[in-house]
């Protein structure tokens, strides 16, 4: 860890070892300088449930980029517990493009997000604790909706009942949907951090007043609780280029990136900085160039699209257990989600370098598709074998992503900054998802209502979506059109400044699937780890 913090620029006094593998950073050790390195975004199609391998594209370009000379650093959000057991397994890349020491980080890395969970629910008993004694603000039980986290996918415990409160209703969400996760990711530093933190709003009064974490006297504990897991974690790709990994919001369900401090850090210390924004680029890379890049002032310089013949074969309408037999005509029938995409990443003021992540079952005839339409459209692609290959099989795109680097994209966002709640959603549904409009149930009628009336109108909106569709129903596959999306609550997070949109059936507490990843995970007997990837 020590000649990786040296090979990055960190001197001795800003690095905190964790091991002799994992090592935080105190940035206020970093010597003064602005953040000037240049930020890679990647982003992806509409993903199939196992994902596309966007985290092994991401470290693998930036060990590409680095072996082709650029001065680099990769910055990625740390795993979730719910995911690595779940589904999708870990989220460390694969193969020749991946982060070290896998297992580690995958787990219980730094503590970060046992710190995350422990401040949430410091303040989530605080909430109970103050009803228990008098509830000398008056707050109307039924108005909290701060909700306890626990990192794991855990679906019996979307609804429980307290007996504080005269018995009120509430639930647990996965600790990457807690505001205080989104706090963590988009403070600037630790006075903003307390700030944003005693903003946070868990209730109202009977009276209709907001009753926030600075309300309850929670604020400082809660600082004091993340005070270490604000440093950015250190570690390396099994090449050797230096990564920061910290934070880790959803971007279904939150706003998908690493924190803002992980990446400014990173952008001190190198010329180019590789990052990723979650899932499809209609979520993850919407919330990080409309929210994220205008927070931390990182709008990329060059945006990478990744695509799969799995993916655009899935969204033709190719059952999952299809998707390894050979079959042009669906990568064909599919490109309509892909042209969307980067459709989209344009409207940005980006020119996409679509990196085709090969898997071991594609076809030349498959691959062939996607390359013809991205140069019949005008657009750079790249055939890219880093799990296999590693850094060398990200040689053509890190040569496209470096002549993207010295041009200056004419970012624009979606929406203006001081656009209001209903036009921010009309905006992103109507040009991102290619839908109809926006229609909002009851309950987020009213819920608007009182977000105006607390001037809260104009704060971003983070819409929990589907990662399977453009729109708000994941049968909706490939480009499609004609859709209104339904938001069914919009809830304020004062303490992160948005507004999360649920959509749709979408849950801030997943479940573990039939067949959870966790089932062919061990420890074997010389105490290594088996099935964890």
């Amino acid at each position: 860890m020590a000649e990786i913090a040296a090979a990055a620029g960190i001197p001795e006094a800003a690095l905190e070892p964790y091991g002799r593998h994992l090592g935080k950073i105190d940035v206020d050790q970093l010597p003064p300088g602005e953040p000037a390195g240049a930020v890679v975004l990647v982003t992806a199609v509409s993903p199939t449930p196992a994902g596309e391998g966007k985290s092994t594209v991401t470290v693998g370009l930036g060990d590409a980029l680095a072996a082709a000379g650029h001065r680099t650093m990769i910055a990625l959000r740390e795993p979730s517990l719910g995911p690595v057991f779940g589904m999708k397994g870990g989220a460390t890349g694969g193969g020749g493009a991946q982060l070290v020491p896998m297992d580690r980080i995958n787990l219980h890395f730094t503590a970060d997000f046992h710190a995350i969970t422990s401040a949430n629910n410091l303040l989530a008993a605080m909430v109970d604790n103050h009803l228990h004694h008098g509830n000398s603000l008056d707050i109307d039980p039924g108005s909290i909706g701060f909700k306890r986290v626990l990192d794991m996918n855990d679906r019996a415990l979307r609804r429980i009942r307290l007996e504080s409160g005269g018995g009120r209703e509430t639930g647990f969400e996965i600790t990457a949907a807690s505001e205080v996760m989104a706090v963590l990711c988009l403070a600037r530093d630790i006075p903003d951090l307390r700030a944003r933190l005693g903003r946070i709003t868990v209730g109202f009064t009977r009276s209709g007043s907001p009753v926030t974490a600075d309300d309850l006297r929670a604020a400082g504990a809660m600082t004091m609780l993340l005070r270490e897991a604000f440093k950015p974690n250190l570690v390396q790709t099994a090449a050797g280029t230096p990564a920061v990994v910290h934070g880790g919001p959803f971007a279904n369900i939150a706003h998908g990136c690493n924190s803002a401090i992980a990446t400014t850090t990173a952008r001190r210390l190198a010329d180019v900085v590789v990052t990723e924004a979650g899932f499809g680029a209609d979520l993850g890379a919407e919330k990080f160039l409309d929210i994220k890049a205008r927070v931390a002032d990182c709008a990329p310089t060059a945006v990478v699209l990744v695509a799969t013949v799995r993916a655009l074969k899935m969204n033709a309408g190719r059952a999952k257990d299809e998707l390894a037999q050979a079959d042009p005509a669906a990568v064909q029938a599919g490109l309509p989600n892909l042209a969307r995409h980067v459709a989209n990443v344009r409207r940005y003021g980006y020119e996409p370098v679509v990196a085709v992540n090969r898997f071991g079952t594609d076809t030349d005839g498959e691959l062939a598709v996607i390359e013809r339409f991205c140069a019949e459209n005008g657009v750079r692609c790249a055939l890219t074998e880093v799990h296999s290959r590693g850094a060398s099989g990200g040689a053509e795109l890190a040569r496209h992503v470096g002549e993207l680097l010295g041009t200056r994209p004419s970012y624009r966002p979606i929406y203006p900054a001081d656009a209001e709640v209903e036009e921010q959603l009309e905006a992103i549904v109507r040009t991102v998802y290619g839908g109809d409009g926006v229609e909002l149930a009851p309950e987020a009628r009213a819920q608007l209502e009182r977000i105006r009336a607390h001037g809260w109108e104009r704060l971003p909106v983070c819409i929990a979506k589907t990662q399977y569709s453009f729109s708000d129903d994941p049968k909706l596959l490939g480009a499609p059109s004609g859709f209104t999306v339904r938001v069914r609550e919009l809830i304020p997070r004062t303490g992160a400044g948005f507004i999360v949109a649920l959509t749709g059936t979408i849950m801030t507490m997943p479940g573990l699937p039939a067949a959870p990843a966790a089932e062919g995970m061990d420890v074997l007997d010389d105490g290594t780890t088996s099935g964890l990837s």
